[in-house]
C-alpha cells in the first residue's frame, strides 16, 4: 500500500490531523477498520459516494473502499538536513514515503505558540523545503564521487548519472526542487534511483482556525495566508493547497457520520477539508479506482494510473490476470444515470474490452477468466 508523509513544523497542526484523520475515516467505514500498523503510520480510507450509490442499486451486504496509509512524520527544525532535532529520523521517513503532505499553519492563536515565535506560511514552507534540497545537495554529491572514477573510464550508466548529477546541481543550488528540474523522460527515471527528498510530489494542506473555514473554503483567495501558499505551492511546485481544520476533524473523531454532517451544517460547511485532502492525495500518488458490485458487495479496488485491463484483474486475484478473457465495462456515470446494467447494454453503454484497455477511473467492472 503505497504510503503519504505529514509533514509540518512543531505546532502547526500535523499530528492533529493525523489523528483525526485516521480516527475519523474509521468512524465512517466500519467495514475498513483502522489499523495501527506503528504509533505513526495509520490506514485510511478514501472517501468515495459512488460505493453507496452502487451498493443501494446491487443490495449489496458490505462495502469496502479503497485505502492509502498516512504516515506522521517526525516533526523538524532548521538544520535537520545537519542532524539537528530529530532531523535524521525525519529525512528518513520521508525517502520511504511515496508523497508528501506538507501541513502549513494558517492561524493565529496566541494560545499556540509557534515555534519560530511568529506565523508565515511561507517562511516555514521554506525552511521545510531547504532542508530537503539541503540533504538532497549532500546525496548527489555523494553519489558522484562513487561515480567519477567509472564514468572516466569509459562506463556509461556512470557518465549518464554524473551528467544528470552535473545538470541538477545548479538547480538545487539555486533553491528549486528536484521535481521542478526540466528533464527528459531518461532523465527522471534514472532520477529515481537516487532518492532525493525534494523529487517526490507533494500536496499543501491550509490549517486554517475553526471560524475561518467556511470563508476560507468558500473564497481561499480572500484568506491573505491561504493565498500565499495556493499561489506558492502553484508557482513553485505546480502543487495544489487544499484548505482543512484539523481542529474541527478532531472535534468529530467520536461522531458517527449523520452527526458529522450535521456538526459540520450548524457551522455552514460541508467538509472540514480532509475528504478532499484524502482524495487529492490518492490521485497525487497516481491512484485510480474501478468499481465492482454485486448481492455480496460493492468495492473500491485501487489501480495506477494509465494500468490496463488485465493488469487491474489481476489487483482482485493473480488468477485473474492469467486466465484473462475480456473485461465487461460501464463507466458509473452511464450506470447510475440509466439505473441497471440491463438498461446500460441496451443503452450500448455497456462495453466488452481486451487486453489493451485501459481503465478508467469510475469503471463499473465484472471481469471474464479462464484458469
Amino acid at each position: 500500500m503505497l504510503q503519504a508523509g505529514i509533514v509540518g513544523l512543531p505546532n502547526v497542526g500535523k499530528s492533529t490531523l493525523f489523528n483525526a484523520v485516521t480516527r475519523t475515516r474509521n468512524a465512517e467505514a466500519a467495514n475498513y477498520p483502522f489499523c495501527t500498523i506503528d504509533p505513526n503510520v495509520g490506514v485510511v480510507t478514501v472517501p468515495d459516494d459512488r460505493l453507496q450509490v452502487l451498493s443501494d442499486m446491487s443490495g449489496s451486504k458490505k462495502l469496502i473502499p479503497a485505502a492509502i496509509e498516512f504516515v506522521d512524520i517526525a516533526g523538524l527544525v532548521e538544520g535537520a538536513s545537519a542532524g539537528a532535532g530529530l532531523g535524521n529520523k525525519f529525512l528518513a521517513n520521508i525517502r520511504e514515503v511515496d508523497a508528501v503532505v506538507q501541513v502549513v499553519r494558517c492561524f493565529d492563536n496566541d494560545d499556540i505558540v509557534h515555534e519560530l515565535g511568529s506565523v508565515d506560511p511561507l517562511r516555514d514552507i521554506e525552511i521545510i523545503n531547504s532542508e530537503l534540497i539541503l540533504a538532497d545537495i549532500a546525496t548527489i554529491e555523494k553519489r558522484r564521487s562513487t561515480r567519477e572514477k567509472k564514468a572516466k573510464q569509459g562506463d556509461k550508466e556512470s557518465q549518464a548519472e554524473v551528467a544528470l548529477i552535473d545538470k541538477l546541481m545548479p538547480h538545487l543550488d539555486e533553491g528549486n526542487p528536484a521535481l521542478t528540474a526540466d528533464l527528459s523522460d531518461d532523465e527522471k527515471k534514472l532520477m529515481r534511483d537516487f532518492f532525493l527528498l525534494s523529487a517526490k510530489r507533494s500536496i499543501f494542506a491550509c490549517n486554517v482556525a475553526e471560524d475561518e473555514l467556511a470563508e476560507a473554503q468558500e473564497n481561499p483567495d480572500g484568506h491573505a495566508m491561504v493565498k500565499k501558499v495556493r499561489d506558492y505551492a502553484a508557482s513553485t511546485f505546480g502543487a495544489e493547497a487544499i484548505v482543512i481544520s484539523a481542529r474541527i476533524e478532531e472535534e468529530m473523531v467520536d461522531l458517527d457520520p449523520e452527526e458529522a454532517t450535521e456538526f459540520l451544517a450548524d457551522m455552514g460547511i460541508k467538509d472540514s477539508g480532509v475528504s478532499a485532502l484524502i482524495r487529492g492525495v490518492y490521485h497525487l500518488l497516481g491512484l485510480r479506482t474501478y468499481l465492482t458490485t454485486g448481492e455480496q458487495e460493492t468495492r473500491a479496488w485501487t489501480i495506477r494510473e494509465g494500468m490496463k485491463a488485465p493488469q487491474a484483474a489481476g489487483v482482485i486475484h493473480g488468477d485473474f490476470e492469467r486466465g484473462f478473457i475480456a473485461a465487461e465495462v460501464v463507466h458509473y456515470d452511464d450506470l447510475t444515470s440509466l439505473g441497471s446494467h440491463a438498461k446500460a447494454r441496451e443503452a450500448g453503454k455497456l462495453r466488452i474490452e481486451g487486453k489493451e484497455y485501459v481503465m478508467n477511473d469510475g469503471d463499473v467492472v465484472e471481469f471474464r477468466f479462464n484458469v
